[in-house]
């Protein structure tokens, strides 16, 4: 169906006696299905804790649907919106308007003001192995945006979030981003406090002190050139409940030639304790990434590396990991795409790094033992897993 008609579908469907619609605002929608068929493989680790070593299993790729709105305010000023839904087709998970939304104001001359949940510092590493329908837990993120299994900068959207995006300046574009929360770190379970005439569950509190987080990233682009720097720092607003505040400085670039593409991306993540201060984790690590395009046919793939961490009591022994990834994907139409995608990680003995957004398994099923039900859904130290991934995107 046309978007354009889509929308109207929609909105006509919403509308009801007391809800009027401005005739200068427009409605449009897109999105994408994306889902896969992935076997994974774990190695063996010294003390077995998964009944099984493989799996087979039908994963979603983070299909979603967006809502955008704007309406023209004149004087060269426009109110925006976003609403990003995001649903699971393989299962019955619910619905969720998690993705990227936000409210604000935009203009051609000064840029845009929004606020709301954004993506903010990860994903940066420049490469292309997760668009279209390569798999998605195959991204560098997976060793990029992570120290040892904690996520940096959320590893997805960040939360109460005042960002201004700056209009394009021969090939300068820049995002400052304010978040009043970063992590959204709540009351105990059970809580209750009023807001006014309402009563809210597990609120969000600065309890224990004010926390904010801040996010500077330009970027400059010039043809098939790019270069971009992001810094990152999180301090949560309930460290008793979260533990960790967060600094994180990436580097990225890229040059295409014609259907070749090479990157390079660096990061240099920290974590220390909100209590004492002392440094709880620090790594640096690398990702190059390499595509190649021609036709329908597409080649792409990376070599991500996490160095070995440290923290206030010196080097932590065999604590890296190394990943490489890459997909051929087939281009059906200019919407459809399919892909077949290859991923490995191979974590040091101290080291438990998995594939951005998947779980383990295997471990708590009636008649385990004890270490593996406690070892619930997380990695080990030491297993490498592996994944093959058959993957179907379809845009709308």
């Amino acid at each position: 169906m046309n978007k354009k008609l889509l929308a109207v579908a929609v909105a006509g469907a919403l509308a009801a006696p007391g809800v009027a619609m401005a005739q200068a605002s427009s409605v449009t929608i897109d999105g994408y299905f994306k889902v896969g068929l992935e076997y994974v493989n774990y190695a063996t680790v010294p003390v077995n804790t998964r009944l099984n070593s493989s799996q087979a299993r039908v994963t979603d790729g983070s299909s979603q649907i967006h809502f955008n709105v704007i309406e023209a305010l004149g004087n060269d000023l426009s109110a925006v919106a976003r609403l990003d839904i995001r649903f699971t087709p393989e299962n019955a998970g619910a619905i969720s308007a998690g993705g990227a939304t936000w409210v604000g104001l935009q203009s051609k001359s000064w840029g845009r003001l929004t606020m709301g949940r954004h993506d903010l510092h990860y994903g940066k590493s420049p490469e292309d192995t997760y668009g279209k329908a390569g798999a998605l837990q195959a991204s560098a993120i997976s060793l990029f945006d992570f120290i040892n299994g904690v996520a940096i900068a959320n590893a997805t959207r960040t939360t109460n979030v005042v960002r201004y995006d700056m209009p394009t300046w021969n090939g300068l574009d820049l995002i400052v981003a304010w978040s009043a929360n970063p992590v959204n770190s709540t009351a105990a379970a059970g809580n209750a406090v009023s807001e006014g005439d309402m009563t809210v569950a597990n609120p969000t509190l600065s309890s224990s002190r004010r926390g904010d987080g801040w996010n500077l990233n330009p970027q400059y682009t010039n043809g098939p050139f790019q270069i971009g720097y992001s810094y990152w720092r999180a301090k949560p607003d309930s460290p008793a409940a979260v533990g960790m505040d967060q600094r994180g400085d990436s580097l990225y670039t890229y040059y295409k030639m014609g259907g070749f593409k090479i990157g390079l991306g660096w990061n240099k993540s920290r974590l220390d304790n909100s209590a004492t201060s002392l440094l709880t984790a620090q790594r640096t690590a690398w990702s190059l990434p390499l595509s190649y395009v021609t036709g329908p046919h597409n080649f792409v793939g990376h070599y991500t590396r996490a160095n070995g961490m440290s923290n206030a009591a010196g080097t932590v022994i065999n604590s890296g990991a190394r990943m490489v990834a890459a997909a051929y994907i087939y281009d059906l139409s200019a919407r459809t795409s399919v892909g077949l995608t290859y991923a490995k990680i191979n974590n040091d003995a101290a080291a438990a790094y998995n594939f951005f957004t998947s779980a383990a398994f295997g471990s708590a099923d009636a008649g385990g033992t004890a270490a593996q039900a406690a070892a619930g859904l997380a990695i080990q130290p030491g297993e490498s897993p592996r994944m093959l991934q058959g993957t179907i995107r379809h845009n709308f």
